[in-house]
């Protein structure tokens, strides 16, 4: 089903430049609580909502653990998906069953009519949602195995 394992990175972009002489991707730094990471932001990054990076931003980026990554200080990582969040939420990305239970199962999914479901272009998704990557914006879950939340927010990425 999935050929990536996405491993999420939260903190504060500290520093975006460009990379280089490539006016097409950037190198974006992220600090946290274990230090600084570099991300490698290219146009086969998934920006969500196509924001703007800039300092001060809190975001979470993924980056595939199954590629290579240099063995350099600070870590610098190849971006698959990265995006802003708010303080108090957590961003979660990975594959889904039928049963909204992710292919980890560290996250089980409770869709609520206020969960908004869209595609990674904005648009209404109506189908089912096992079977797709999906990004989702979540604020609590609970202490049970798997952990169960009620998601605000639901990217499918098609």
């Amino acid at each position: 089903m999935a050929t990536q394992t996405l491993v999420p990175v939260s903190g504060i972009v500290q520093r975006v430049t460009p990379l280089s002489s490539d006016c097409c991707s950037l190198q974006v730094s992220v600090v946290n609580e274990n230090g600084v990471s570099v991300f490698i932001v290219s146009p086969s990054t998934y920006v969500i909502q196509e924001v703007r990076l800039r300092p001060g931003m809190a975001v979470t980026a993924f980056y595939d653990s199954n590629v290579a990554i240099p063995l350099v200080y600070p870590p610098e990582y190849q971006a698959v998906i990265i995006g802003r969040r708010s303080s108090n939420e957590t961003i979660y990305a990975g594959w889904f069953d039928g049963d909204l239970l992710s292919e980890d199962q560290t996250l089980k999914l409770n869709l609520a009519p206020s969960t908004q479901i869209l595609t990674s272009n904005g648009q209404p998704f109506g189908c089912s949602l096992g079977g797709h990557l999906l990004i989702v914006y979540y604020t609590a879950a609970t202490m049970s195995i798997p952990p169960q939340t009620t998601p605000r927010r639901i990217i499918v990425v098609c």
